[in-house]
């Protein structure tokens, strides 16, 4: 008999959560139409749905976090976004961003360069819902619902060419309603970058959605870069462009302070920040203290990417 070993996000079936408490959630949201229209598909939905309603996704099975849900409003008021201020409290100055229009760019070494309206864009790929741990460098945490698509959708789009390593991904910098940019000691516009590989990784997600509703400006929205595996500073918020590239990123907190960020920013509880501990996290929401997971919990994923890179400084 053959032995399966489950991976670590894998569950019983009995502590899943029951499926008329998920539905309900979403017949609140004023999506129970949508969804129930589209019960006996596969969990990817149909395109025509979402079209009617960008974040009436079906969740993906494969992600089960092992954790409750962090409540909404403690996820969607507790933000690094230092474009709007150096506090948490940034939501009510992030409103002031318009969602649309958004346009992304594809560009660099890439086939296929072009310009997508956001809108357009999500007629393009397949939507999902996914329930994420996010583990911040500041040792806190969040499990929460993102609607989005693979990176690897964007792959195909763009089409990157032989020589392109590298995947750097910018922020919006708008001054007019982003206060932290008169900040000029920073290095803007704030960029993240990863490997191609990285990029490739099932795992690497563009969200548009939280909790069943667009991503809120002060979580990163319209759009936004998701890495589970890494802390959350590598997760670039408001992308409006996408440059692939043959040279390794500088991101903006590697500039500001080499010793402390580094380009890889692997979850590891056994490296501590310079100035702080990574062995525990701190739960939003209950102010509970867990231990801190290799890989955030997902190496089974992403493990293999790391592979003879012993040499380099994976984590922070």
């Amino acid at each position: 008999m053959p032995i399966r070993i489950p991976r670590g996000w894998e569950l019983p079936e009995s502590a899943a959560t029951p499926e008329h408490l998920v539905l309900g959630r979403r017949k609140a949201l004023g999506l129970g139409g949508l969804i129930a229209a589209g019960a006996a598909l596969p969990w990817q939905g149909a395109r025509a749905q979402q079209a009617a309603s960008p974040m009436a996704a079906m969740r993906n099975p494969a992600f089960r976090p092992e954790r409750a849900l962090t409540p909404e409003k403690d996820a969607t008021s507790y933000n690094n976004y230092y474009e709007f201020g150096s506090s948490k409290n940034v939501a009510s100055a992030a409103a002031r961003l318009p969602q649309r229009p958004w346009t992304l760019k594809l560009e660099g070494m890439v086939d296929n360069p072009q310009e997508l309206g956001l809108d357009d864009l999500l007629k393009k790929v397949s939507l999902e819902e996914r329930v994420l741990r996010h583990r911040c460098v500041e040792a806190w945490a969040m499990t929460v619902p993102w609607t989005g698509f693979p990176m690897a959708e964007l792959l195909k789009l763009a089409g990157p060419q032989s020589g392109a390593k590298f995947v750097e991904f910018h922020t919006v910098a708008d001054r007019g309603t982003m206060p932290g940019l008169r900040q000029s000691w920073y290095p803007w516009p704030y960029v993240e970058g990863c490997t191609l590989a990285e990029a490739a990784n099932e795992l690497c997600f563009m969200a548009v959605g939280l909790y069943g509703k667009p991503v809120p400006p002060q979580n990163g929205g319209p759009i936004r870069v998701l890495f589970p595996w890494k802390y959350g500073f590598k997760s670039g918020k408001a992308i409006t462009t996408i440059r692939f590239t043959d040279k390794r990123p500088v991101s903006f907190w590697e500039q500001l302070q080499p010793t402390e960020y580094g380009f890889w920013a692997n979850v590891n509880p056994e490296v501590p920040h310079p100035r702080w501990s990574q062995a525990h996290e701190r739960l939003l929401g209950s102010n509970e203290r867990v231990p801190t997971k290799l890989f955030n919990g997902y190496g089974e994923y992403v493990a293999s990417l790391y592979a003879g890179l012993e040499k380099e400084k994976l984590y922070l």
